[in-house]
């Protein structure tokens, strides 16, 4: 078992941490207060090559493994998170679903501009009374000549409103179901498609989060990303991409909250001692350590089982549950230990908090993620969709192997 670091890997932690230091920690909490999304950072993330981090290098991106994603979306989400959540939709969601499923045209239209950073991409699957119940969807795609005729909407849809491209989720075959949703590319500007932006949040500020429209726009069949049909599942293989990068990124969280709590509890006095000599705040302290290296442990697991290629719902899974809950508790700790000035805007903790409590929502609730857990473990769901095949730390799988085989 090897923790270490390559030297591929380490430059590139050392590089995405320079660049937070420098680009975006200085503005974040100016940028936070304004509603202000920062173009010139994301376009620093794709002179990084972070927008095509693990695409393929013939396909325009940086060709990196999934440990590097891991630690790219760690360091820019302890910066802010509305950039990491472009990753997440942008490579996780849109860009490695269109990597899997997509045709050789489909990916030299659409996926080269997107790794290299020239276009942005968004995900369109969440509807008014379709979130966790993705079945439920409105949004219908009719066949009509040539192409298809979309009609429907999505909403809280990260960079709706600034992407170039969206894979969108439509109904073909309304009355089969999850089994009769299809996936399309659409492209800004198509007559009949439009976006706007959601307001009165209660975090991520500095990004973008709004809706997509469409009134029948007519969409070629060479949009068509994978089979009519095959739209749920392109859908939960995106969702096991961007969710892992949320997990990732809740680790972000909780390191800047713990590095941020430890240096003003050693500076602050009262009493004579620095705070840090309480074991109240101690306390605290200690639980965000624990919360910060435990989450980190789930997201290199499942970003090992990544690399080597091994289906990895169920760790992601529990990485992205683990670390999103551990990231807003160290917020509303990292609030704690610094009181009055943690409530204020003016050391940022309190944007960390109000940022945190959104991933515990996207890319599956808490209790999505609870009841996947428990479903495997209980062999009412195969594991990671086959026979058994999951994290080789995992040892209770085999020794319920009999319960999973008739599942």
């Amino acid at each position: 078992m090897d923790f270490e670091l390559s030297d591929e890997q380490r430059l590139l932690q050392d590089t995405v941490r320079q660049f937070v230091d420098d680009r975006i920690l200085p503005n974040a909490i100016e940028n936070d207060i304004e509603h202000k999304l920062d173009m010139d950072a994301i376009a620093g993330m794709a002179d990084l090559g972070i927008l095509g981090v693990v695409i393929p290098e013939e396909h325009g991106g940086a060709g990196l493994d999934f440990v590097c994603e891991a630690l790219a979306c760690e360091e820019i989400e302890r910066g802010e998170a509305a950039f990491r959540t472009l990753i997440s939709v942008h490579v996780g969601l849109n860009s490695l679903a269109l990597l899997k499923y997509g045709n050789a045209e489909q990916l030299e239209r659409w996926l080269e501009p997107q790794a290299r950073g020239e276009k942005l991409a968004c995900f369109g699957l969440t509807e008014p009374a379709a979130g966790s119940d993705v079945a439920a969807m409105k949004t219908t795609a009719r066949r009509e000549g040539d192409g298809y005729i979309l009609n429907g909407s999505k909403n809280w849809i990260s960079y709706a409103n600034v992407a170039d491209h969206a894979l969108v989720f439509a109904k073909t075959d309304p009355a089969a179901k999850h089994k009769g949703i299809s996936a399309f590319m659409l492209e800004r500007g198509m007559p009949g498609f439009t976006t706007a932006d959601t307001e009165h949040k209660l975090g991520i500020w500095a990004g973008s989060t709004g809706e997509l429209f469409f009134q029948n726009v007519e969409v070629p069949a060479e949009n068509l990303v994978g089979e009519e049909g095959q739209g749920f599942e392109i859908a939960m293989y995106g969702l096991d991409q961007g969710r892992f990068t949320v997990a990732a990124g809740a680790c972000g969280v909780i390191r800047a909250c713990l590095e941020k709590s430890v240096e003003y509890a050693r500076e602050r006095e009262t009493f004579g001692q620095a705070i840090g000599r309480y074991q109240y705040v101690q306390d605290m302290i200690a639980e965000m350590v624990l919360g910060y290296e435990t989450s980190k442990l789930l997201v290199m697991q499942a970003a090992w089982m990544k690399d080597q290629g091994l289906r990895n719902t169920r760790e992601t899974s529990l990485a992205k549950w683990h670390a999103t809950e551990c990231a807003f508790r160290a917020a509303h700790l990292a609030i704690q230990v610094h009181g009055a000035y943690g409530y204020s805007a003016e050391y940022g903790i309190e944007r960390y908090f109000r940022n945190a409590r959104a991933p515990i929502i996207y890319e599956g609730t808490t209790q999505v993620h609870k009841l996947m857990q428990a479903e495997h473990a209980l062999g009412y769901r195969r594991l990671n969709g086959r026979d058994g095949e999951v994290s080789p730390l995992c040892s209770w799988a085999p020794a319920l192997s009999p319960v999973h085989a008739r599942a």
